[in-house]
């Protein structure tokens, strides 16, 4: 069973469809004891960092991930949730993240031709950067959907890169702990497939 974790922020019913379209049974939940039994995590997110640590501290949330996290179980932040396993974030102000993976989020303006449009929205193909299980469905050429003003930076456990005048980080993994950039749930049948493979780990 996959836990999605309800903390007031995320794209959690089409995330649960998704699960459901691949076979899989996944419960959208706040509840430590169901999270506990879950074989696996998803850490959904969207809008700004800021709220969604605060609800995510306030929830009791980010507690139980970390708890998690250390028992071994796999973990899969989506967007935001995958922003917020690194350390920290300089979206309006500096803020705090769950420090489960090394690096911090920063405006993907500081680093993409300024001609270009912000937020980064659409399909990219995704560059893999270090083989994942995550992308043992995959092929080359494969494209994802994005929706994004911030990236992760500075991180070493990049594994794959989307092209938007620079390379922007697209996905990460670190032992148990994985994140997307993009969005699986509004990939299509790539996104169904990263989901899959995600449940095989």
């Amino acid at each position: 069973m996959v836990a999605i974790i309800d903390y007031g922020v995320g794209n959690l019913f089409s995330l649960q469809s998704s699960f459901a379209a691949i076979g899989e049974k996944a419960v959208v939940t706040a509840d430590p004891e169901v999270i506990a039994k879950a074989d696996r995590l998803i850490l959904p997110g969207v809008g700004a960092f800021e709220d969604a640590a605060k609800k995510l501290r306030e929830s009791g949330m980010a507690e139980v991930v970390k708890r998690e996290v250390k028992n071994g179980k796999p973990i899969m932040g989506i967007c935001l949730g995958m922003q917020m396993l690194l350390d920290k974030s300089y979206e309006y102000g500096e803020h705090e993240g769950l420090g489960l993976i090394h690096g911090s989020v920063r405006p993907i303006a500081d680093v993409i031709d300024p001609s270009l449009k912000i937020p980064h929205i659409g399909w990219n193909r995704l560059i893999v950067k270090k083989q994942s299980p995550l992308f043992k469905y995959l092929k080359d050429g494969d494209c994802v959907y994005f929706v994004h003003s911030y990236y992760a930076a500075e991180c070493d456990d990049v594994t794959a890169v989307a092209e938007y005048s620079a390379e922007l980080t697209a996905s990460v993994e670190r032992e148990n702990v994985y994140g997307c950039q993009f969005h699986p749930e509004k990939s299509g049948d790539v996104g169904l497939k990263i989901l899959k493979a995600f449940c095989e780990i």
